[in-house]
């Protein structure tokens, strides 16, 4: 017993493990151990986010259905959605408006030299000339001003010199297949024509309404009957859980190995372009953690404390395993297994709620998502010197709000929605490519708020429910 208790915890491992990680990628860049690092280091944290994700879906579908044949009264079923999505939609909504607030204040997008800044403001107005179907949200023009012949011509031939880059051309595909979608579509997605498929294509919101479904049904037909799959079911989830908690045991090697690899394909970028943005990278990242952490450890602790009565350094402690395995794995779908078994063992939320209101989240909740969008645009708007009024930035908000909605829950998946949002502003949707070099650790963050959000709004839910559980004055489990 006592060997039990000396054993390091997990999250202290874990946190090793992201240290090492980092310390190891530095001296990797630095010895030039790229390729050896990329070819057998980083595989393994390829590996990691994949078991994660091969477990999540089935413990998506058994845990929904599971936690709602749980339930003492179907009709707490309705209850409980309500709740779940109107608590989700007002944070999104704070979320996003607290970016602009932070992004509007420290405006990191105007503190680079007047050099740089103009170059990207000729870009811009060459992009608008070409697309002349775009309607422009100023009046300036550089592009008529005699004075800037040189630069113009200089921007231009390097614009002519430049192709698009397999992966932004990626992202633009996606989009164009974002913006072809109707005014329902997101309805649509979520009925699926069938659900095997939805299941290989982790279509998670098909997913959920078939897991709603089927554990609404099963709760209503003869309990005779119903017996032999709800015990089925949860055997499965049990399966389920016990799987995760068994890959849980390798998570500071595997963190090892996910940083690492993360931070040298990060320093494998162009190091001109690189060092030319450096100082916009710098005051943009800074404005985007600033905003998460505001979220992440004041506006959740706080308003679970008001709602719930649960204290704030009592929520923090109950959650930390699912925040670092958020920050590690930069997917709320590969967390959610953990993030679960935090607030069932650490906060005594019912089962029942957890089940229901966590896979949601994962799905819909994308609250940092939401507020590094509305920083990037504009912050990405205020080095091309455009000045974004009021008004298209509270179309911002609207946009992001919805884009957010659904959106994968894997890492860089805002990157894909940020291009609609650019669109929905008249902006270049080719500017994601500028903050992709450090958008990876800017997604690990943002998990991680969409992780905590998720865990916020399950403990309000669950203390207007069926409450906690017993021994929640108790030390949180470690």
């Amino acid at each position: 017993m006592k060997a039990k208790d000396k054993k390091l915890a997990l999250h202290w491992q874990v946190i090793i493990g992201l240290v090492l990680g980092a310390v190891y990628a530095w001296f990797a860049v630095a010895n030039d151990w790229i390729t050896f690092t990329m070819d057998y280091i980083n595989p393994f944290g390829n590996i990691f986010i994949n078991l994660l994700k091969m477990i999540a879906v089935p413990l998506v579908l058994f845990s929904i259905i599971s936690g709602i044949i749980s339930l003492k009264d179907i009709t707490q079923l309705g209850r409980m959605g309500i709740k779940t999505l109107g608590l989700y939609l007002v944070t999104t909504l704070f979320a996003v408006s607290l970016g602009l607030v932070y992004v509007n204040l420290v405006k990191p997008g105007e503190n680079q030299s007047v050099e740089i800044r103009t170059e990207k403001r000729i870009e811009y107005e060459i992009w608008l000339r070409e697309n002349p179907q775009v309607e422009r949200v100023d009046e300036i023009n550089f592009l008529s001003n005699p004075d800037l012949a040189d630069k113009i011509a200089e921007v231009e031939a390097r614009l002519k010199g430049e192709e698009m880059s397999e992966w932004v051309a990626d992202k633009v595909k996606k989009s164009e297949n974002e913006k072809t979608k109707g005014p329902l579509s997101a309805l649509e997605d979520v009925f699926s024509s069938n659900i095997f498929r939805s299941l290989t294509d982790s279509k998670m919101l098909q997913i959920i309404f078939f897991g709603i479904l089927f554990g609404a049904v099963l709760s209503m037909i003869p309990k005779d009957k119903a017996k032999p799959v709800m015990d089925l079911v949860e055997g499965l989830n049990e399966v389920f859980v016990k799987m995760v908690m068994v890959i849980m045991k390798a998570m500071p090697f595997f963190v090892f190995a996910l940083m690492a690899g993360q931070i040298v394909k990060a320093a494998g970028t162009d190091p001109a372009k690189f060092a030319e943005l450096m100082k916009f990278y710098l005051w943009y990242g800074s404005v985007v953690v600033a905003g998460l952490l505001t979220m992440a450890f004041l506006v959740y602790p706080t308003l679970v404390k008001l709602l719930t009565g649960l204290g704030y350094g009592k929520f923090l402690k109950g959650v930390k395993n699912a925040q670092i395995t958020a920050f590690s794995t930069s997917s709320s779908v590969a967390t959610l297994p953990v993030t679960m078994g935090c607030l069932q063992n650490n906060l005594k939320v019912s089962k029942s709620t957890t089940s229901f209101v966590l896979p949601i989240g994962a799905t819909v909740n994308m609250d940092g998502t939401s507020l590094y969008q509305g920083i990037a645009v504009v912050a990405l708007a205020q080095f091309h010197m455009v000045d974004l009024s009021i008004a298209q930035q509270l179309i911002i908000v609207g946009t992001a709000t919805i884009a957010s909605i659904g959106a994968a829950a894997i890492p860089s998946a805002g990157l894909i929605l940020m291009m609609v949002v650019l669109e929905s502003v008249g902006l270049n949707p080719l500017w994601i490519a500028i903050i992709f070099p450090i958008d990876r650790i800017l997604d690990m963050c943002r998990t991680v708020v969409n992780v905590t959000g998720d865990a916020s709004v399950a403990a309000i839910v669950a203390s207007t429910e069926d409450g906690f559980g017993e021994d929640l004055e108790t030390e949180v489990d470690e």
